[in-house]
């Protein structure tokens, strides 16, 4: 590739965050181009059927072109929209929503504007940065390079939390004064991963992870005494061992160095433990209002029977249990049903029964009435099986939690013949990103 294309007019963004650019008959995507720019485009390669490129020159600019903070945002592949304005995020993030709904359910539905927040930035709550060495010997960290093993170095992240920099920095120190190796993907040699932090909101707690190839690596209790040394902040440290040659970050040990091998946070007043494989969300602000949102269209009134899919570790379930008659949590992942009774029982919420069972299944094998279903599937969306038992069953009201428009609409699109849609509202997750979550209430046509 490397062929230049000249004087390209960006038309859209696609839902991954790229320019849109029409050359003849050939699509292009490039990253950091927004719609109404003039660029030449040099041509990085060809995947089904469409073109990817990058930025060589700018010709004029959108007005809704911004300075980034963050210098790497071109090529680091984190942040899709840092050269682009807050408010143009969240029109174009309201945009994706509407359209899907349009092409794929083809439903001409209303959607509200996406909510954003006060402060757009250093919101993440979960940092994970792989360490290597450069040719030099040194130390770096930082991020992939999109599609690629190629760490760009980093000084601070932009949307993650300010506490983990320093610390990151500390450990890139520490790991040089005590000669402890880093993890060699080519060679498969070398002792320290990656470093995952996960930080609290609501309580003065830090977490840090390291992720090594073997458990008790030599000069572990120096390396650890010194880092909280450094850093009182760090409130427990946890060793976890991925030995195996792959992609996945984490491994199925884990050893606590020190303090109590989890943090706490709060959601709309209910206090969940986090551990260091515990999913939890990772903007902690806006989750409150994302479960605001859909907790609100349920219009309660200590009646409701409520049926939460994918639970997960039984966040949404929980909080709903504080205004409904029951709620029956359903989650197919065995440590996190058992994050969710726990959970519970730290909370004394004593009206949820949790299942553990695929979701399908369950509703299929359950006689009694279900009033309201809440439903937040993975990124694929729901299925076929689950949705055709959910219609059979006449649920009355569903509220569906989205990361993803158009699995989102296909879904909608698959229930339209029984449901009517009647809201939709986009919620920014992941400002700087092109990532949205949608809340959309569905009710049972009569």
């Amino acid at each position: 590739m490397g062929k230049i294309i000249y004087n390209c007019l960006c038309t859209d963004i696609s839902s991954e965050g790229k320019g849109v650019v029409k050359n003849g008959k050939d699509i292009i995507f490039c990253d950091g181009l927004f719609p109404s720019e003039k660029a030449d485009i040099e041509i990085m390669y060809h995947r089904a059927g469409v073109y990817f490129g990058k930025v060589n020159k700018l010709h004029n600019l959108s007005e809704d072109r911004i300075q980034p903070k963050c210098k790497i945002c071109t090529s680091c592949g984190g942040c899709q929209y840092q050269q682009l304005s807050y408010s143009a995020q969240l029109k174009y993030k309201t945009k994706r929503v509407k359209e899907a709904l349009t092409r794929i359910a083809h439903i001409d539905a209303k959607v509200l504007p996406c909510l954003g927040m006060d402060n757009p930035y250093n919101y993440r709550n979960k940092i994970q940065v792989p360490f290597n060495k450069d040719r030099n010997g040194k130390v770096k960290f930082g991020f992939y390079k999109e599609n690629s093993h190629i760490i760009m170095p980093i000084k601070e992240c932009a949307i993650e939390d300010q506490r983990a920099a320093p610390i990151l920095w500390d450990i890139k120190l520490l790991l040089e004064e005590m000669n402890i190796p880093c993890y060699n993907e080519d060679s498969g040699k070398g002792i320290l991963r990656y470093v995952l932090i996960r930080t609290s909101h609501h309580y003065k707690e830090l977490m840090v992870v390291l992720v090594t190839t073997q458990l008790n690596f030599p000069g572990q209790r120096n390396f650890v005494n010194e880092l909280v040394n450094r850093h009182p902040e760090i409130t427990t440290v946890v060793e976890n061992v991925n030995s195996r040659h792959t992609n996945v970050i984490l491994g199925n040990q884990e050893k606590t160095l020190y303090g109590s091998g989890h943090i706490k946070d709060d959601i709309l007043g209910l206090t969940f433990e986090i551990s260091a494989s515990s999913f939890f969300q990772v903007n902690p602000v806006q989750v409150e209002t994302l479960y605001t949102c859909a907790l609100n269209l349920i219009d309660f009134s200590k009646k409701e029977v409520v049926l939460d899919a994918y639970s997960g570790v039984g966040t949404i379930g929980l909080i709903a249990a504080r205004n409904a008659k029951k709620v029956i949590s359903v989650e197919i992942n065995k440590s996190a049903h058992k994050n969710a009774i726990e959970n519970a029982k730290r909370n004394n919420v004593d009206n949820i029964e949790f299942v553990c069972d695929d979701a399908g299944k369950f509703i299929s094998n359950y006689d009694k009435e279900i009033d309201v279903l809440i439903m937040d599937p993975p990124r694929s969306g729901s299925d076929e099986t689950f949705l055709s038992t959910v219609m059979n069953k006449k649920i009355k009201k569903i509220v569906y939690i989205s990361c993803n428009p158009e699995t989102l609409a296909r879904d909608i699109g698959y229930l339209s013949s029984m449901y009517e849609l009647h809201y939709v509202k986009p919620v920014d997750m992941f400002p700087m990103t092109a990532h949205v979550e949608t809340v959309a209430c569905l009710r049972l046509k009569e």
